[in-house]
């Protein structure tokens, strides 16, 4: 259990060496990071037999914000949550658009069925399901919106299961969608 945590501290520590340099001298306020742990409370996200990913990814997002904050004093940290409690998708999203980050951190954990190995990282941007594979992650990842007893209300008219749906996704992501992109490329 050690070494996922070690991987995927390191992940993150990699995701913000080869950036910092650049963007030091140009920050006039503090940069803004939203760290937002996946899954929480009733919603465990993968499980294993000794481990969910909700605590995994809790813990990580915890000692990540704290390498931030212990080495980057301009740095603003704030976390979609900070301990075992379920925050629906769009108040993650609020949380991120009102403190007008600069940043916002996913963490998660893939699983890995019949291997106790863990090797590497995965670096994901907010994409278009131009592939199958792609569509059915998309799919997967937003089905958690089924845990919310309020889903029908707050997402009038989506449907995690609908491709249909990520049509309207396309229109509101082009805005940031080459910055994600080339930080995902730094980060792999």
């Amino acid at each position: 259990m050690k070494q996922v945590y070690k991987y995927i501290l390191l992940f993150c520590i990699g995701l913000w060496l080869p950036w910092l340099p650049d963007c030091s001298t140009a920050w006039a306020k503090d940069f803004v990071v939203v760290i937002d742990p996946g899954h929480g409370g009733h919603d465990p996200g993968a499980v294993g037999r000794i481990s969910k990913e909700k605590n995994i990814n809790l813990n990580v997002a915890l000692k990540l914000g704290r390498l931030i904050k212990n080495n980057n004093d301009d740095v603003k940290v704030i976390f979609t949550r900070s301990t075992d409690v379920f925050i629906p998708l769009d108040r993650r999203a609020e949380i991120a658009n009102d403190a007008k980050a600069d940043l916002f951190i996913s963490i998660h954990t893939n699983s890995v069925a019949g291997s106790r190995t863990v090797k590497g990282a995965s670096t994901w941007t907010l994409g278009l399901a131009k592939s199958e594979a792609n569509l059915a992650v998309a799919k997967r990842e937003n089905s958690v919106i089924l845990y919310e007893s309020d889903y029908k209300t707050r997402y009038a008219g989506f449907n995690p299961n609908s491709a249909e749906s990520y049509i309207i996704f396309e229109f509101m992501q082009d805005k940031y969608m080459s910055q994600s992109v080339h930080l995902a490329s730094l980060v792999q």
